[in-house]
This record gives structure tokens, C-alpha cells and sequence, in this order.
């Protein structure tokens, strides 16, 4: 709590359920404009009106993230203590693989979760399961749940969040992006001011440089062409710093009627998804339902894009953040409500 205490405000009311439901508002609003151009977007109508589809269906980032929210209750389960590095990785591995064979899996599933997965059916020893070249942004875009839960520690938090990204995103920019987007949403749901949150970010990427968490992590570094675990994770934040760089310069000049992705880019991979949901959500700090809009018209991964703007609004404002006609129809809305009372009370 120290890092935010100089520059916060009190910490928002039901932020856990607020920033679940603002994830999959944001997913189930961006579905319809991935794969469009804002041209084609825009045909339906200015983006300041956007409506919640009906019905309003979620992709795979709101799946998955109720895997991951159902594997660390499981890992916490009773009797279990603290979270534990192999307690979480076989919950999560029984969640992907569950996620992988469920009906519902229909709606655009990234590739590389889908190869992963296939793969920790199999039994194959996640290192080795794991797409090692990939950073896509599923490796972050189901990591909220991980920043909301009160009971962990700043070790447990970035562990926890890394390791959930290599089951199936092995490349160290993956691993690091997931783990400063469970920061970012632990921060402002401990009221850190959004002009600030950039600043924070950095300061925690610097001192995470060097940091691989073996104790989650084993040797995933080991895989792939990397000299040291220190130069292996150092590759990542850098990846994450440079994204933060193009943040900062799209804040300082970035107007709200632009396309979000041409400034920080598209979103497919992970620290591109992480600094354009940051930009979003700064760009409209007291207006979350037009930050969500925002980030649902863009050129890149709308969706998930979208989730994360909805993650960091909803931790920010808390359960207030969103119309009650939107969360009382958006797909899977009493399991969201569940994992957030408990993470709020």
C-alpha cells in the first residue's frame, strides 16, 4: 500500500465488482467491432452512443478469466493457506482444459490458448505445453481476478499473475505484461489516482526488472535462447517499459475522437493490449462507460481492449461504474457478481 498512499483516494466501493463486470461489459462491447475498421464501425452510428449488444455474449478473455478466478479459489480453498505455485498451476491447468472442451467455446479463441490447451490435456508438463515464442494478449487479458483478491501479497500477486500467463504464453513480455496489469487493477482498486497510474507502473516495472519468480516459474527461462533467468524476465519489462514510453507520449497529445490504436498500438499482443486499455481508461478517467466505448471503436483487438479498459474503470470507480441495464444482461452475470462479493467483502 505505501507506493500509492502519497496520491490516492479512498478506495473505491465493491472495486472487485466493479472491475468483473466492467471486463466483460467491455468484452461483450467490443465482440461485434473486432476484426472492423472504425470506418465500419462508425457506420451504426457515432461511438458515443454505442449500445450493449443484444444478447450481450462475451468472448473467450471473460471465460477465461472465470478460469482463472475459479482456479486461485481453488488453490485457496479450505485448508490450503496461501496460494501455492503448484496447487494454482494444477487448478488453472483443469480450468484451461475445461475452458478448452466447454460448448461455449466458440467465440474467436486465440490460437495459442487453443494449441496450449490441447497440449495440458494431453498431460504434457505445462513448460513444455506452453506456446514459449508467444506474448499474445491472452496471456493478459484474464489476469484481473489476480489483482482483486485481497488476501495475497505483492510476491503471491506477481507470481501468481505470471505463472497464469505461461501455462500457455511462455515469451517473457507476456509473463511481465500480465503481472503490471494485475499491478495497475491492484492499484486503483487501492485508490491510486488515474494521472498518476503510469508513474506507479514504471516504478514497479524497474524494480521487477530483474526479478524471475522461480518458485512460480521453474525453468521456463531454460526454454528458449536466454542466457540467465535475469536476462530472460529483464526482456519482457523492457518490451513493457518501451510500451509505457508510447503511453505516456499518447497521453500528452492524444485526442478522444482518434483511434486509440494508432497511438499504442493494436492490441493483439500484450503490452500493446495493456498500454491501449490503459489509454482508453485515462482518457476518460470519471466517464467509464464512455472509456468502454472508446476502446470497443478501435481498429485492433476491440474486445480485449475493451476488457481491459473495463477491469481498470471498474477497480477505479468500483460497482457504481456501470448501468444496472447493462450489468443485469450481460452473459454470465451471477457468476461475475459472485466471485465479486466475495473478493469485496
Amino acid at each position: 500500500m505505501n507506493e500509492v498512499t502519497t496520491t490516492a483516494q479512498a478506495s473505491p466501493v465493491a472495486a472487485a465488482t466493479g472491475a468483473l463486470f466492467g471486463l466483460a461489459l467491455g468484452d461483450a462491447l467490443g465482440y461485434p467491432t473486432e476484426f472492423a475498421s472504425v470506418a465500419e464501425i462508425l457506420r451504426s452510428g457515432p461511438w458515443q452512443h454505442m449500445r450493449l449488444p443484444v444478447p450481450a455474449l462475451v468472448t473467450d478473455d471473460t471465460q477465461m478469466t472465470l478460469a482463472v478466478a475459479r482456479a486461485a479459489d481453488t488453490a485457496m480453498g479450505p485448508g490450503a493457506g496461501r496460494l501455492d505455485p503448484e496447487r494454482f498451476e494444477q487448478a488453472l491447468a483443469a480450468e484451461f482444459v475445461l475452458w478448452l472442451d466447454a460448448p461455449d467455446n466458440d467465440r474467436a479463441p486465440g490460437s495459442t490458448c487453443l494449441a496450449a490447451c490441447a497440449r495440458l490435456k494431453k498431460g504434457t508438463p505445462w513448460q513444455l505445453a506452453t506456446e514459449a515464442g508467444s506474448k499474445g494478449c491472452g496471456a493478459n487479458m484474464r489476469v484481473a481476478p489476480l489483482g482483486l483478491i485481497a488476501s495475497l501479497d505483492s510476491e503471491e500477486r506477481a507470481g501468481a499473475a505470471q505463472l497464469q500467463a505461461a501455462l500457455t504464453h511462455g515469451h517473457p513480455t507476456a509473463l511481465a505484461a500480465a503481472d503490471l496489469t494485475a499491478h495497475a487493477v491492484w492499484l486503483l482498486k487501492e485508490g491510486a489516482i488515474p494521472p498518476r497510474l503510469p508513474q506507479l507502473l514504471r516504478a514497479y516495472a524497474l524494480t521487477q526488472r530483474s526479478r524471475y519468480h522461480g518458485r512460480w516459474l521453474g525453468d521456463l527461462w531454460a526454454r528458449g535462447p536466454w542466457q540467465s533467468p535475469a536476462r530472460f524476465i529483464a526482456r519482457g519489462w523492457d518490451e513493457n517499459l518501451k510500451a509505457l514510453d508510447r503511453l505516456d507520449a499518447a497521453l500528452a497529445s492524444a485526442a478522444p475522437d482518434g483511434d486509440p490504436c494508432l497511438l499504442t498500438g493494436a492490441g493483439w499482443v500484450a503490452e500493446e493490449a495493456l498500454a491501449t486499455g490503459l489509454l482508453c481508461f485515462l482518457l476518460f478517467p470519471r466517464d467509464p462507460v464512455m472509456a468502454l466505448r472508446r476502446a470497443a471503436c478501435s481498429s485492433g483487438d476491440s474486445d480485449s481492449v475493451a476488457c481491459l479498459t473495463g477491469a481498470f474503470a471498474g477497480a477505479f470507480h468500483g460497482a457504481d461504474a456501470w448501468p444496472a441495464h447493462w450489468t443485469d444482461r450481460v452473459e454470465h452475470r451471477d457468476t461475475l457478481a459472485a466471485h465479486g462479493a466475495r473478493w469485496d467483502s
